[in-house]
């Protein structure tokens, strides 16, 4: 029995940290691009503009895009709500871009009640402001007290690419 019970957690483990490399290796390539992209089209634009030019970076790359994803908020059972991530990158990452003075809590809270609305654990928040800033914001899903994350996935909320 202990041993059936090692193999599986080493196995999971195994899957885990795969899982986390790619993510990481994710977010050296959003990181480099959001330099790319800040570089490029300097700070003064809608967010609208960096986002549509992050996904034609991204995209160069092979990596999977999707934009203004609308993701449902429930509460015992009823969807009380919806709010519409950014980007969300290889269905892995989410993204939200802005085009603000500075990053303020409030925009890391943002990303974090979307990840706690969702079954995604990585939000990567990118400011084209004056002086360029990121962060890097993670909500395990262990720690999640929604209780939907197992009947509704964001990827089943997606749409195919046009």
């Amino acid at each position: 029995m202990f041993d059936d019970q090692a193999l599986n957690l080493t196995q999971r483990t195994r899957r885990d940290s795969q899982r986390n490399a790619k993510k990481d290796s994710s977010f050296a390539t959003l990181a480099k691009h959001f330099a790319f992209a800040f570089n490029e089209l300097g700070h003064g634009f809608l967010e609208s503009v960096y986002e549509k030019a992050f996904e034609i970076a991204l995209n160069a790359k092979g990596l999977d895009v999707r934009r203004q994803i609308q993701v449902p908020v429930w509460f015992r059972g009823h969807r009380v709500g919806d709010f519409v991530a950014d980007v969300l990158v290889n269905q892995l990452v989410l993204l939200e871009l802005k085009a603000a003075r500075a990053l303020d809590a409030s925009h890391e809270a943002q990303v974090l009640n979307y990840l706690r609305a969702t079954e995604i654990e990585v939000g990567l928040l990118f400011n084209f402001g004056v002086k360029p800033e990121f962060r890097r914001l993670a909500f395990d899903n262990s720690r999640k007290r929604v209780n939907h994350l197992n009947e509704i996935s964001i990827v089943a909320l997606l749409k195919p690419n046009d």
